[in-house]
């Protein structure tokens, strides 16, 4: 019987789930299932997308009473068990933040996730998810392990200077200070560079993950040196709802003067903000780019003006630029972007080749060009997998190994 790692991605309104094969060997594999599963007008609907063995698949179920993130893991349960995929080694799980003490892939356990859920003021978007699929699949495998993988975890290599605030040291003491996020897709596209970049991956690079979360990283010698996001997912760059670096004195006056209450502001900086509060019309960066509204343009040129800024400041931190990585689903996807992004990094030498403008994996660069310009999809599960295997005790699979079709009894 094949074994599988299962490798979650849990956010406030969907869970994507995708199985990796592992060999007799203990090697991780190809993907063997992927899907999606979210919440919209009072339903859960899954998305299956066409493979070489079966069609893309769509499917609508009706919310009961019960906790509805609790049924986004029973359907995408239901969906992996009906595909007839073999027996579970282990489930990983992307965890937005580790805090102070997680600084690499972990086990679970009961003392674990306490210290984690200590941390959800940091990633309210995402931590309470995180370790709400951790608990529930816990209670679908018992025994099986849960592993949490953290996106702050690649950029313990942040020097000093670049993770401190400038408050007194009893704040820094109590964990008040920068630690970064999108670790995963990073470390994803760091393990890639060489394949890319040649001997240039070692050098300065800049990476953009680019998405409805937003980030960039500085890297040397392919470890994270400087990086947008700080204390929280809220800053640096403009995102899909989050509203990137904001003066703090803004806060106080939204507090003071205008009387909006924490619950009023955490909503606005969380989700009313960035892409959506500028143009007023969406957060999805393909509808700007179709739209005729003024506010719209407004909003995609702030965006990529603040991705320019936060370049002039990555660079400084290298000391220089070899190369720049596009990735995330605006950065793989949005040619307009990357390209308006490149007009305003010209200062760096930046040039692209317009006859490469639309491809989604290779260079983007002239040969002219000073720095270097590329476009990488990222791979954030395939990260998680491995993480998890490498801490599972994989064995291979026998007759006691728990299955998929057992997940829903």
């Amino acid at each position: 019987m094949t074994s599988s790692i299962l490798a979650i991605n849990s956010g406030s309104s969907s869970v994507k789930a995708t199985l990796f094969e592992v060999s007799p060997n203990g090697a991780l594999g190809d993907v063997q299932h992927h899907l999606s599963a979210e919440l919209y007008n009072e339903h859960i609907v899954v998305h299956v997308p066409a493979t070489r063995w079966r069609d893309a698949r769509t499917d609508t179920l009706a919310l009961t009473g019960n906790d509805p993130h609790e049924q986004l893991f029973d359907a995408v349960m239901r969906s992996l068990t009906e595909a007839g995929i073999g027996s579970i080694a282990a489930i990983g799980h992307r965890v937005a933040h580790g805090g102070i003490h997680y600084r690499a892939p972990i086990i679970t356990d009961d003392a674990s996730l306490a210290d984690l859920e200590k941390l959800i003021p940091l990633a309210p978007l995402h931590q309470p998810y995180c370790l709400g699929g951790i608990r529930a699949l816990s209670r679908r495998f018992p025994g099986l392990p849960q592993v949490a993988c953290f996106d702050t975890a690649f950029h313990v290599s942040l020097p000093a200077v670049e993770t401190q605030y400038a408050l007194p040291s009893s704040l820094t003491e109590l964990g008040i200070r920068r630690y970064g996020f999108h670790g995963l897709s990073y470390s994803y596209i760091a393990g890639c560079l060489p394949e890319h970049l040649g001997t240039a991956a070692e050098g300065r690079v800049v990476v953009a993950h680019l998405g409805s979360g937003a980030s960039l990283c500085a890297m040397h010698h392919r470890h994270s040196v400087a990086t947008t996001m700080g204390f929280t997912a809220l800053d640096g760059l403009v995102m899909g709802t989050r509203s990137g670096a904001l003066d703090p004195g803004i806060v106080l006056y939204l507090a003071e003067e205008i009387g909006m209450s924490h619950a009023e502001i955490t909503d606005l900086l969380y989700h009313r903000a960035g892409l959506l509060g500028v143009s007023g019309e969406s957060a999805d960066m393909r509808t700007l780019l179709a739209s005729a509204s003024p506010l719209a343009a407004a909003a995609i040129e702030l965006f990529c003006y603040r991705v320019n800024r936060e370049l002039g400041a990555m660079v400084a931190a290298l000391g220089g630029l070899d190369a720049l990585v596009f990735t995330g689903g605006i950065g793989e996807h949005c040619a307009p972007v990357r390209q308006r992004i490149a007009e305003l990094a010209q200062w760096l030498g930046i040039r692209l080749d317009p006859g490469q403008s639309d491809i989604q994996l290779g260079r983007l660069s002239a040969a002219d060009s000073k720095v270097s310009v590329w476009v990488i999809p990222t791979d954030e599960e395939r990260v998680i997998a491995a993480a998890t295997l490498a801490l599972s005790g994989y064995a291979p699979p026998h007759s006691g190994s728990p299955t998929l079709s057992g997940a829903c009894q």
